[in-house]
């Protein structure tokens, strides 16, 4: 670059290099939007638009018919927005502390905590309910579009250099493989995509004294919107603000470092103290939830992680590292650009080796990780290598595209890469091909730039930086190479990126478990739901409807929760009364079960029968029959149970115990020779098998087979109806397992009907005779007399607290599971209330750090106030 030309771009840059020191004036591009405001609308606008492309290009929803629901898109976070669309708009029966159509009564401050507390999920109102996928889409992008915005000003707000770069780069980073691969597939941890590049601005804030009450603010924001990847975001901002301590202008001194360290260590905890009302609760709910089994971290072989690098490629076994090769390519050049000052070179370099390297090695996974290595997705923090990449790709052509020897060592470095990634698994037939395009169109976009910057001396433009003054008629050409530049390097990029995307999406559903698009089949559920909706006088359970969390979108009060916080106490309750799980017992599911229809008081039960195969790409359709019987009323009243559970007592023999009478004939003796059961039981009585760890099918004699699922530790199979017992009372039951058989010692139990009704009849006449419910809140009243237990049907989850009478609330007791509350033959009512574990703590470490920031922002008034004063002295001459 000539001399003239960089003595220019030091005067704009003011930092580092040949002219350091020398802060000019600086160049202000001329034009309708300043490089602030352009560039991250650019951003914003590129990488809204490559990611509906790529949507496009593959035929998914909503610009194809073919689903997007894969995995927990379609069994969670799709729920979970159909349910907070309807709770704002004050369609649902709880309320933000408890969700009664979830697990029979679930916290869900923890839930919306977890799931729901960005601000762009309040999108959701102003979608139809019918259209709730399009919502989750529109929020996906919104997120992914304001992370491209967020990258791109700060960017610029490191060195100012190309906005239309910036754009690129900020594009490339909001679409990085870890977006595409993972993001847009659990997109609650999309926040973490826009909160790192915001923190690394906050440090920026409090390295150089600014802004001192907006920088807590928005890590409050950050935190709230998802804590787990803010706190992956807060460690990786953490690491920017020490590369840029140790190797910026404004941190000469070893007084000013440790003055920025400290003042950014003071808005981070100001900032999470803020978020702390939300924060805690959603830590507490995380030391009762069902724990999951212990992952032990293998780190992925180097060629793996290589090769993720590369377009093209999926997995969740390795880090989606992919920021497109043009982008990589700058990154790279960095090592090698002599133009940079050489701290900026060690210290970004040594900040991208030292990550990556973090990535695979077991302590400092764990802590990426909040010291639990996660199960699935174990490169969850792969974001932030992805940021640290594109600034250090920033810093190398901020100031231009780098000279010929820097180009040379990072493209030799980018082929070695390529190379050493050749044999990975995990390479695609489109990887190389657009490798191979995108690496030369990016080449042929930095000749041109340094072709027109030796043609055009006098202002060496940048790739993508324009002229700000008009140029002799004969300078035209030379005009035009920054802007072809631009072009091609655009090009490369988004083109890539599109590939990329449309090859993961069609991986990723040929791959893994998909739920399909909803469509008639939840429609008429949801229509069947309301019509039969008698909560609180017993509950409405619309059984089996494709995808997960039915309740959360078609309506009613049953089983089915799938949440990282699922208590522990409502998946070993269910679990040991026969019900089947998803996600190892975090995903309990509908038990189609007349004993535990009756002990949760479901009074009304959906069932649906699919009228066509299920597939990707149509909508279900199905027809729906609703039942309704006699139950028991949500509160009963128990004597002292006779003896407590056993831990080798079968669900039959719990179900039974909670029931309060005996109602399954249990087979002294069940026989098993071969694939074959055979027992005896009264004539005519229902057989119920239950074999949660079994795969396969079971047959009795003359009846339709019966398909199990169990795959432990993943997956428990429901207990499950086989048919009724011939006249002879022989049982024999033909197993056709798809793994070995194991079974329970009891996996067989004969229901007597009359016995049940029986029993039925009984806990109501001895029941509430009115059951009231508020949003998190319920009362009942009682038969005169009443002594012994008044039981709620729901789960005993950390939060409930109950009162007979006119007592104070106190900490409710449990009953096998389940709410209990001791009565002593006066009182004719009880009353519990749901209150989030942590609210108060939280609340009150709010109100602490909203006083600290409070404080904060009169210390920095006064000071502003006292350091104008001999300012102002000065001007008036006094």
């Amino acid at each position: 670059m000539p001399p003239a030309a960089e003595t220019v771009l030091d005067e704009v840059d003011g930092e580092e290099g040949p002219g350091a020191g020398r802060r000019g004036p600086g160049i202000r591009p001329r034009g309708p939007l300043a490089p602030a405001v352009a560039a991250p609308l650019a951003a914003s606008l590129l990488t809204a638009g490559l990611l509906c492309l790529a949507t496009a290009l593959s035929r998914t929803y909503p610009f194809g018919p073919v689903t997007r629901n894969i995995v927990d898109l379609g069994q969670q976070y799709l729920p979970y927005h159909a349910y907070w669309r309807a709770l704002l708009l004050g369609e649902t029966h709880g309320d933000a502390f408890l969700n009664w159509n979830s697990g029979f009564g679930s916290n869900f401050l923890g839930d919306i905590g977890t799931y729901l507390s960005s601000p762009f999920d309040l999108l959701v109102v102003v979608f139809p309910a019918d259209r709730i996928e399009l919502a989750l889409y529109v929020v996906t992008a919104a997120k992914v579009s304001a992370a491209g915005a967020a990258a791109a000003l700060l960017l610029l707000r490191l060195r100012p250099g190309p906005w239309p770069v910036a754009a690129v780069l900020g594009t490339a980073y909001a679409l990085s493989g870890w977006t595409l691969n993972l993001g847009t597939t659990v997109p609650m941890w999309l926040d973490g995509l826009v909160a790192f590049p915001l923190l690394c601005l906050v440090g920026e804030w409090a390295r150089t004294g600014r802004r001192p009450v907006l920088g807590p603010v928005v890590v409050a924001l950050a935190w709230i919107a998802n804590f787990y990847t803010a706190y992956m975001a807060t460690l990786g901002a953490a690491v920017f603000l020490a590369v840029r301590l140790l190797t910026a202008e404004e941190s000469a001194t070893a007084r000013q470092r440790i003055a920025g360290a400290l003042r950014a260590a003071r808005g981070v905890l100001v900032g999470i103290g803020l978020a702390a009302p939300l924060v805690v609760i959603v830590f507490l709910a995380t030391k009762v939830a069902d724990p999951t089994p212990v992952t032990t971290f293998a780190p992925a072989p180097w060629a793996d992680v290589l090769a993720r690098l590369l377009p093209g490629t999926a997995g969740v076994a390795d880090p989606a590292l992919f920021i497109g090769t043009p982008a990589l390519a700058l990154a790279l050049t960095l090592p090698f650009n002599g133009a940079v000052a050489p701290r900026v070179r060690a210290g970004w370099t040594a900040a991208v080796v030292l990550v990556t390297l973090s990535l695979q090695w077991e302590p400092t996974h764990l802590l990426w990780h909040a010291g639990a290595s996660p199960n699935g997705a174990p490169y969850r923090q792969t974001f932030v290598l992805c940021g640290l990449l594109l600034v250090a790709a920033w810093f190398s052509v901020a100031r231009g595209v780098p000279r010929p020897a820097a180009l040379l060592g990072g493209g030799a470095l980018l082929g070695a890469l390529a190379w050493a990634a050749r044999g990975s698994a995990g390479i695609d037939a489109w990887t190389f091909p657009a490798f191979l395009v995108a690496a030369a169109l990016a080449l042929a976009a930095a000749v041109l730039a340094r072709e027109g910057a030796r043609r055009n001396p006098v202002r060496a433009l940048p790739v993508g930086a324009l002229p700000t003054r008009a140029l002799p008629t004969r300078s035209l050409p030379v005009r035009a190479l920054p802007v072809l530049a631009l072009v091609l390097f655009v090009g490369a990029q988004a083109g890539e990126t599109v590939v990329t995307g449309k090859r993961i999406e069609e991986q990723q559903r040929s791959e893994v478990s998909w739920s399909p698009r909803i469509g008639p089949w939840h429609t008429s559920a949801a229509r069947e739901v309301a019509r039969a909706d008698a909560w609180p006088r017993y509950r409405t359970d619309p059984g089996e409807v494709p995808g997960g969390n039915d309740v959360l979108i078609v309506g009613g009060q049953g089983a089915e929760a799938y949440s990282s916080l699922t208590a522990d106490v409502t998946s070993s309750t269910l679990s040991a009364l026969g019900f089947g799980s998803y996600a190892k017992g975090r995903h309990p599911v509908t038990l189609d079960n007349p004993v535990t229809d009756a002990l949760f008081s479901i009074g009304t039960r959906l069932r649906s029968e699919p009228t066509e195969p299920v597939r990707q790409d149509a909508p279900p359709r199905a027809t729906v029959t609703v039942t309704t019987t006699p139950v028991p009323p949500l509160v009963t009243v128990r004597p002292r149970p006779a003896r407590a559970p056993r831990p080798g007592d079968s669900a039959f023999v719990r179900q039974e115990l909670l029931l309060g009478a005996p109602v399954y004939a249990l087979p002294p003796e069940t026989r098993r020779t071969g694939r074959t059961l055979t027992a005896r039981c009264p004539a005519g009585s229902d057989v119920w098998f239950w074999a949660p760890e079994y795969k396969g099918s079971a047959t009795l004699a003359g009846e339709d087979a019966v398909d199990f699922e169990g795959k432990p530790p993943a997956v428990r199979a429901p207990m499950r109806a086989l048919g009724t017992v011939p006249a002879s009372g022989e049982v024999r039951i033909d197993l056709l397992p798809k793994a070995g058989i194991r079974l329970p010692r009891q996996p067989v139990g004969c229901l007597d009907r009359a016995r049940l009704d029986a029993a039925v009849r009984q806990l109501t006449a001895t029941g509430a005779t009115r059951v009231s419910a508020g949003g998190h809140s319920l009362t009942a009243e009682l038969p005169p007399g009443s002594t012994g237990v008044a039981v709620l049907a729901a789960p005993r989850i950390s939060g409930w607290r109950c009162a007979a009478g006119d007592a104070d609330l106190a900490p409710a007791r449990a009953y096998q599971g389940l709410v209990a509350v001791p009565l002593d033959g006066r009182t004719t009512t009880v009353a519990c209330s749901f209150r989030p574990p942590g609210l108060r703590l939280g609340g009150a470490v709010g109100a602490a750090a909203l006083l600290a920031l409070a404080a904060t922002a009169i210390l920095h008034r006064r000071s502003r106030r006292t350091g104008s004063r001999p300012a102002e002295s000065r001007r008036t001459g006094s």
